[in-house]
């Protein structure tokens, strides 16, 4: 028999992206397990017009928190895990429903390229493509780690790779790119200060800089013309804001930064 499938998103607030996103997926779901974090938007409604979604809720304590306890929530054989604002290419739509049919034996996780849209284009350098990671994990055999909010999925055995682009649309536009990097500078700077990490002036002064050479020229992210230039000096700012924002909370004392809501507790 061929091998179930759940498929585990997290949200907030994303009426915007989750209905492109379920309907990507819907066709070979046994199941969609959509953990929500009480979204104020029409989320919920848009998730329950699909078949097979459990919509499931729990208070926001970090994305790789969350993303572990969706796991706990599936059913299936296999787990396909995805961000709301990332669809399957029909490709790799293809691949994963021939994979389904008979999976190798001994492998647990599977990854497969991921193509992010920017600022009108399909980004291929800069190291944003092809940028594989293990997305779809037997049961029980892997678990989100890393640092919040960029974790990846560690898989505890064999795996494979498919073909086929898993497409990302992170951001509107450069405002929204800006408004993001804000905020996940934010995110990182709070959590690596309650773990105990210092300010560091040598890494405030170097990070920067060298974030920009590597994609702009070590991963050829010229290669993406005027975009390939906007993604190396953004990242470079994100970079730049990590550190400035450690300063803030390590040397200054500050609670936490002033753009992260309740989800967020108070450094003491």
């Amino acid at each position: 028999m061929k091998a179930t499938l759940s498929v585990a998103i997290i949200t907030f607030n994303e009426e915007d992206r989750i209905g492109e996103c379920l309907a990507s997926v819907v066709s070979i779901a046994d199941e969609i397990v959509v953990l929500d974090s009480f979204s104020t938007d029409q989320t919920e409604a848009i998730c329950r017009r699909f078949p097979n979604v459990r919509f499931e809720r729990h208070p926001f304590d970090g994305h790789i928190q969350q993303k572990n306890r969706a796991l706990l929530f599936c059913n299936s054989d296999w787990i396909l895990c995805l961000d709301a604002d990332e669809r399957l290419s029909p490709e790799l739509l293809n691949a994963i429903r021939q994979f389904l049919v008979a999976p190798p034996s001994g492998v647990v996780g599977v990854k497969f390229p991921r193509l992010t849209f920017h600022s009108g284009a399909f980004i291929r350098h800069g190291g944003w493509y092809p940028n594989a990671r293990y997305r779809l994990i037997r049961r029980g055999h892997g678990k989100w780690v890393g640092e919040n909010p960029h974790d990846y999925l560690d898989i505890d055995g064999k795996g494979t790779s498919l073909s086929g682009d898993l497409l990302h649309y992170s951001f509107d536009d450069l405002a929204d790119q800006v408004e993001t990097i804000n905020q996940f500078s934010s995110i990182v700077a709070w959590t690596r200060a309650k773990a105990g990490n210092r300010f560091r002036c040598w890494r405030l002064i170097t990070v920067p800089v060298w974030k920009w050479f590597e994609i702009y020229v070590v991963k050829r992210g010229f290669l993406d013309g005027m975009r390939g230039f906007f993604i190396a000096t953004t990242s470079s700012y994100s970079a730049f804001l990590k550190e400035a924002k450690l300063y803030e909370l390590t040397v200054i004392k500050l609670r936490k930064p002033s753009n992260l809501g309740n989800r967020y507790e108070e450094l003491p």
